[in-house]
């Protein structure tokens, strides 16, 4: 069992965290508790060797083992753990190492990955935290995309929420905002962002205020209510995707007549339409019969059966002029060729959309205030089907055919265009001059950066107006892509979801992660102990960056929000907003025992 130089006394520690799977966001959640003073192990039996180096850099120990072998897990000190996170990629492995590690140890918090819904629920229902990545990120990913400025949150039994406002005069947060509590202020530019700021900080026209507020407080301060994300009454999984609720759709067949008609099927029905008025005028001044000329409806009449072939023998053009009966020969071959063709091309259309959809794709036709979602992954089908429940259209550029997500993407009737997102024909054919916004999602980072770029050169003038929502791994790479090619919403599933397996490992109820600019926030509840670092404290000597919202005390009367020199008592529940590290820093102050054993 290979092993990092100081991994040999991680048997003997006490009250650190395990994590299985370094690959993906192992290494993000691995950062941030190494970054809180969390004592960590890493278990991976295929370490990448750049993730490894990583690692040593910090000094985590960590071993090269399979964790669904008993004897790893007692090598990784499972004995004295707080916790275990396993965020392989694979759903049986993680399956396995849950089981395996709540049979050893039955009391202990395990958390996991897990996209399986059925596998989750079970695991849910013996006490494992089940959580998935995709279903973490996606709504900050739509949010990003649609910019409606506003997210509600849940905290306790108030609904409360996060909006996003320009200021329209000068002044100070409390003078035009009231008692909504200031999140952030980010300058006229972008180029500052204050984190919590207290309410007489000065603003001027042009800075972005975020504050969090109930409904109530918000139309006190003129910011106008807007529907709610989640409905307060409504269950959320957060681990696997569950079945989501269909939306009532329209006539599927008149979808696909309108859908699948091109342009060559509406030459042929303009050419069929204009043949008819002719016909119609031509009768209506030439033929004349025993009982008069034709009427309107006659004409019609005469001209749609000669048309059809159908030919019932209703009027004869025997007494006629010679040039009437010639017309009715032109009428015939003419109309006849181009029914023939109408029909032969309206049959290949519904067919060849027919053979596109059971193939998992669909024809990009009449789509206008749509989004662009490049890369069909979990994050990319998950922020699919969030935006088709917001009745929003998408449609989704894909290199491979084959994909495992094209079943998915058939069921939800998204179409999907199989091509080169970096080729400006692509583009040509997904209407990106009507596009609201671009979500590049594939896996690739450097796949996303060309992408983006190859989006930015084909918007021109509408850059600073489509949203072009970048997804990168490396956080370092993120902030130079940001400050160099001038990308606004660049995001990192990794970074917005393992504070949520960091905080459900060390007792922290994380509820929402939003962006603010480029940085990730979170909302997350605490609960004070008795005895613990936090009994007593007053709200002013907390960290400046943290934001306490609400209050619950323990005899169910709530401050919102409270004073500063409000206290915590034993059996409050705080919920708070601000970056992931000041939070667990203040729940190690709370919550975690010293862990001197651990090294």
């Amino acid at each position: 069992m290979p092993l990092s130089p100081d991994v040999a006394v991680v048997a003997s520690w006490t009250g650190h965290v395990v994590v299985c799977g370094l690959h993906g966001e192992g290494l993000r959640v691995v950062e941030q508790l190494h970054q809180s003073g969390v004592s960590v192990v890493v278990v991976d039996d295929s370490p990448d060797p750049r993730l490894v180096r990583v690692l040593e850099g910090s000094g985590v120990p960590y071993l090269a083992a399979d964790s669904r072998a008993p004897e790893t897990l007692e090598a990784a000190g499972l004995a004295g753990a707080t916790a275990l996170i396993c965020v392989e990629s694979d759903d049986l492995h993680t399956l396995a190492t849950a089981l395996l590690a709540r049979e050893l140890q039955p009391g202990l918090r395990v958390v996991v990955q897990l996209r399986n819904a059925a596998v989750g629920r079970a695991l849910q229902g013996i006490g494992v935290a089940v959580l998935d990545v995709a279903g973490l990120a996606a709504p900050s990913i739509v949010e990003s995309c649609l910019g409606t400025g506003r997210w509600n949150v849940m905290l306790g039994r108030q609904e409360f929420a996060v909006v996003e406002a320009e200021c329209r005069q000068d002044g100070t947060l409390r003078d035009l905002y009231g008692d909504l509590a200031p999140i952030a202020v980010v300058r006229r530019g972008g180029a500052q962002v204050e984190m919590t700021p207290g309410r007489d900080v000065a603003v001027v026209a042009g800075d972005v205020v975020v504050v969090l507020g109930t409904a109530a407080d918000l139309d006190r301060a003129g910011l106008v209510d807007r529907p709610s994300r989640v409905a307060p009454d409504t269950e959320v999984f957060v681990g696997a995707r569950a079945p989501r609720p269909q939306r009532v759709r329209s006539n599927p067949l008149l979808r696909q007549l309108i859908g699948g008609v091109d342009r060559r099927v509406k030459a042929a029905l303009i050419a069929l339409a204009a043949l008819t008025a002719m016909s119609v005028t031509v009768l209506l001044v030439g033929y004349q019969d025993a009982a008069g000329r034709m009427s309107p409806l006659d004409a019609l009449y005469f001209t749609v059966e000669t048309i059809g072939t159908v030919g019932y023998g209703d009027f004869s053009f025997r007494e006629q002029q010679w040039w009437l009966r010639l017309w009715a020969i032109c009428l015939m071959v003419l109309g006849a060729t181009l029914a023939t063709v109408f029909f032969a091309l309206l049959t290949n259309a519904l067919i060849g959309r027919r053979i596109e959809e059971t193939l998992g794709r669909r024809r990009i036709t009449g789509l206008d205030d749509h989004v662009v979602l490049v890369g069909l992954g979990s994050i990319g089908i998950a922020v699919a089907e969030r935006l088709r429940d917001k009745g929003v259209d998408v449609v989704v550029v894909e290199r491979d055919s084959h994909n495992r997500f094209l079943g998915e993407l058939r069921s939800a009737r998204i179409p999907v265009e199989f091509a080169d997102a970096t080729a400006p024909a692509t583009w040509a054919e997904l209407h990106l001059e009507r596009a609201r916004a671009v979500a590049v999602m594939t896996s690739d980072d450097l796949v996303n950066i060309e992408t983006g770029l190859a989006v930015r050169d084909l918007l021109g003038a509408r850059w600073d107006e489509v949203p072009v929502v970048l997804r990168l791994f490396d956080s370092r790479l993120a902030a130079t892509v940001e400050g160099s090619f001038d990308f606004r919403y660049v995001r990192s599933p990794a970074a917005l979801a393992a504070p949520w397996f960091v905080g459900a490992a060390l007792g922290l109820d994380v509820i929402d992660t939003f962006y603010v600019g480029d940085r990730p926030l979170l909302v997350a509840r605490l609960d004070v102990r008795p005895g613990g670092g936090l009994e007593g404290t007053a709200m002013r000597e907390l960290s400046a960056r943290t934001r306490v919202v609400s209050l619950v005390r323990a005899d169910g009367s709530a401050e919102h929000p409270p004073r500063r020199d409000t206290r915590f008592a034993a059996g409050d529940a705080a919920h708070l907003i601000g970056p992931y590290e000041e939070l667990l820093a203040l729940l190690r102050a709370d919550v975690l025992a010293p862990a001197a054993s651990a090294g």
